[in-house]
């Protein structure tokens, strides 16, 4: 009997969230007025997951209209009312925001991902509103004033097993959480469940718009530690029949002196999760890290062949750069990400290349890649690529082909950017020259001579210009 209780109480203690005070006095004048406030989404999840929660939190109230909520919580902080419509009003204060919502149901009324009728019903149970979330772990809810969580779909037991579940027959409504589920596998690091996986299988995907496929896919990629887990997802929930590019890795053999973890599917899992460790925090270059590791080896489908004893995938950076374009397209319209990929992609090799040639080569060589890429970005994929294999522990030890390269680029001052022009045309007409091709000309020359190393300084290159040309 006493154990019993102790097992009640320690369940209870470790439900209880972590709410601020600035949320309980929101959540109370909310109470006054005979409303209730519950915490949902990724902030329950994430507190019996032991993670970090954010500041920007979900809350459903029930038992309020609309204009009633409106008022209790101007007096809080800024409202934005864009999603009103909807039945949501966002609240910023100087610590958090916060979406407040009214239970709602939703009804499709057509193709698209936008298609739905939504109607507000402040009287619903919770359990019913909760039927229309994905997953069983995003299902849950907290009441702040009661201390209670509320897991009408047991999503504390799948969190407990690590099995990622859909909540019910709505998850259908909007293939989008085919996607979900492939992303949060990884970043849960759960297991997909059966009957979840054989309901993804069923939708069509193809209806679905590029920019939130894109955005699900960016989620896997920055938040996994693992996003091998995702792409392994993809595979079983039927994504990669949408991404031929990705799907023509699987069984395509590699040299086993080289890689031998085994086919370039297994190769590139294992250099994503390198990649995600190497990942630095800034979104931008984080995003062409990820993507430049999934596709780098793109290329390698269209060129593998048995030649002299084994396996070779020649020029198959070269090779990448098509199918990775075609890639991206189906995924958003930056031209910079677009560019920037591709570009890591055709130049991914080069690190090695260049070191196993530094005897070889001039300074040039380096001055001219730091014009096509970022090398500081490219020696992290190049890193992740060279890990991104079952090595030895001497091979395991570093990456000398990147420290050597990163060093040599620092001397250069072009380890983040191409090198500027030292000569310019404005200071071609302070020399008395007049406008035109030939000027051009001139332009072109320096700067070749300044690639090679010939001139380091603005004087150098003013005074050859003076020398040569005046």
């Amino acid at each position: 009997m006493l154990a019993n209780f102790f097992i009640f109480f320690l369940e209870t203690f470790m439900s209880r969230l972590p709410i601020s005070s600035e949320l309980n006095k929101i959540a109370k004048a909310i109470t006054k007025i005979k409303g209730r406030v519950i915490l949902v989404g990724g902030a329950v999840r994430d507190h019996f997951l032991d993670q970090r929660i954010s500041n920007d939190l979900d809350l459903e109230i029930y038992g309020l209209s609309m204009p009633d909520l409106e008022v209790v919580l101007k007096e809080f902080g800024k409202i934005s009312a864009a999603g009103k419509s909807f039945g949501v009003l966002k609240l910023k204060t100087p610590t958090a925001e916060y979406d407040f919502s009214l239970p709602r149901r939703e009804r499709k009324t057509g193709k698209g991902h936008r298609c739905f009728k939504i109607t507000t019903d402040p009287l619903m149970s919770f359990k019913e509103a909760s039927a229309r979330r994905d997953f069983t772990v995003n299902s849950m809810g907290y009441d702040i004033i009661e201390n209670i969580l509320l897991d009408p779909f047991e999503g504390i037991k799948d969190i407990k097993n690590k099995k990622l579940r859909h909540v019910g027959p709505a998850f259908a409504e909007d293939p989008l959480r085919v996607y979900r589920a492939m992303q949060f596998s990884a970043r849960l690091e759960f297991k997909i469940s059966a009957q979840t996986e054989k309901f993804c299988r069923k939708l069509d995907l193809s209806e679905l718009p590029r920019e939130r496929i894109f955005e699900e896919f960016c989620k896997l990629l920055l938040k996994a530690k693992k996003p091998s887990i995702g792409l392994k997802a993809a595979k079983q929930i039927g994504v990669l029949k949408y991404f031929p590019e990705i799907k023509a890795l699987e069984g395509v053999p590699q040299d086993p002196k080289w890689h031998p973890e085994g086919d370039v599917w297994t190769h590139t899992l294992m250099v994503l999760d390198e990649a995600a460790r190497l990942r630095t925090g800034i979104k931008k270059k984080d995003l062409v890290l990820m993507f430049g590791a999934l596709c780098h080896d793109f290329g390698k489908p269209s060129t593998t062949k048995f030649l002299r004893g084994r396996w070779r995938s020649p020029s198959h950076d070269k090779y990448g750069i098509d199918p990775t374009l075609k890639f991206m397209q189906k995924l958003t319209d930056d031209r910079n990400l677009i560019k920037r990929v591709t570009s890591m992609v055709k130049e991914h090799l080069r690190p090695i290349q260049l070191f196993n040639e530094r005897e070889r080569i001039n300074s040039g060589t380096i001055r001219r890649l730091a014009l096509r890429v970022s090398i500081s970005d490219l020696i992290l994929l190049a890193k992740a690529d060279y890990f991104g294999r079952n090595l030895t522990q001497r091979e395991g030890a570093c990456f000398q082909a990147g420290e050597w390269l990163l060093k040599e680029a620092k001397k250069m001052n072009v380890k983040d950017e191409g090198p500027r022009p030292l000569l310019m045309g404005k200071h071609l007409l302070k020399l008395g020259l007049s406008p035109g091709p030939e000027m051009g000309k001139i332009l072109k020359l320096a700067f070749e001579k300044q690639l090679n190393g010939d001139l380091e300084t603005n004087e150098q290159a003013l005074s050859w210009a003076k020398s040569n040309y005046t």
